[in-house]
């Protein structure tokens, strides 16, 4: 009788599906809206170089014996007025971005939410990505246009961290979004749903500030930016100045809600220190359009893609009383993507264009 020899089971691993990993990335929010941890993400939030970018000494002592001892109990009171019972704004729908860009993107993508300060970590995500051996990285910073403090930021971040790998796999940037068609889509459908209900005398375009210094340092010419009609259309000379950048999507927006000439302008706001920052200020155009009787102003903010303290709390509140306080009667944000499907069919093109 012959006895058969027992199978042996190959020791040859099974191959499994290549995958991408996706790592969406916003600025941060504290963990909490105590005083301690606002103190906390301010100090990372100010201390990055490419925030404050100043000598190290000097930033260290501007943030950690003047900034982050005397805003961060005044920050944490705004802080407050945002919190919902799922936490900070901008951290809750990163999370429902993630879970529907997921489902959106299938089984060959692995996306996972980060944020630039504080939880959760870039260093956590991208470690999950190295443990997994995907064939690719996508970072995707949620910053429609570019800045050296914002997307500049997230790039150093992550070279920072894959600079110590073994194997770098094969990584995208996402640069700017700011003139991509659905998300001019976005924010004309939903200010023409306040335009249908409300006959607005003026429109305004509020932009996150930065330092002048910040925007001619990232002159690659040297003699390009002159803070005038240097950004009336992008060219190669100005395609990554995040002035520029924010002039062209308050161009392409006019155009596609068809605003009259002299019925808008382009602002930035939350300026920090006394340095000359990009102008004109919200704050004080604000005044302006009271004192030549404007009554009801739509405003948008597109340098955000989540609402949160500079949106909700900066320009639907403060801004919106300093406006009726000076005479106006009808100030309206409009919101941000949030956790909109639209946002999540123009990541969904990001990515796969990535």
């Amino acid at each position: 009788m012959q006895v058969q020899e027992p199978q042996v089971l190959s020791e040859k691993p099974v191959a499994t599906k290549l995958k991408t990993g996706v790592l969406i990335v916003n600025l941060g929010t504290p963990d909490s809206p105590n005083t301690p941890d606002v103190r906390k993400y301010l100090r990372e939030f100010l201390m990055d170089g490419r925030v404050i970018d100043i000598p190290y000494a000097f930033r260290w002592m501007l943030v950690n014996l003047i900034i982050a001892p005397f805003r961060a109990p005044k920050s944490a009171k705004v802080y407050k007025e945002l919190w919902t019972e799922r936490g900070s704004p901008l951290k809750f729908y990163g999370e429902d971005i993630e879970k529907m860009l997921q489902a959106q993107l299938g089984e060959d993508y692995d996306v996972k939410l980060a944020m630039r300060y504080q939880s959760p970590s870039m260093d956590a995500g991208l470690e999950l990505f190295k443990k997994s051996g995907y064939k690719k990285i996508i970072v995707v910073p949620f910053f429609p246009q570019y800045a050296s403090a914002s997307t500049g930021s997230v790039y150093e971040k992550t070279m920072c961290i894959v600079k110590e790998w073994q194997i770098i796999p094969e990584i995208s940037f996402v640069n700017t979004f700011y003139d991509h068609p659905k998300f001019i889509e976005y924010f004309a459908t939903a200010a023409r749903n306040y335009m249908a209900k409300q006959d607005y005398d003026y429109f305004m375009f509020s932009y996150h500030g930065l330092p002048q210094r910040q925007i001619t340092k990232g002159d690659c010419t040297g003699n390009t930016c002159k803070f005038g009609s240097c950004c009336d259309t992008i060219h190669s000379m100005n395609q990554h100045c995040y002035r520029a950048q924010c002039h062209e999507t308050t161009r392409l927006l006019v155009k596609e809600l068809g605003l009259k000439e002299g019925t808008y302008t382009t602002t930035f706001q939350s300026r920090l220190g006394s340095d000359p920052w990009v102008q004109p200020y919200t704050d004080v155009v604000i005044k302006e359009l009271a004192a030549q009787g404007k009554k009801k102003i739509l405003v948008f903010s597109p340098a955000f893609v989540a609402d949160c303290l500079e949106t909700t709390i900066e320009i639907g509140e403060e801004y919106r009383e300093m406006f009726e306080e000076f005479g106006g009667q009808h100030w309206q944000l409009v919101e941000s993507l949030n956790n909109s499907p639209m946002w999540v069919d123009l990541l969904e093109d990001l990515v796969k264009k990535a």
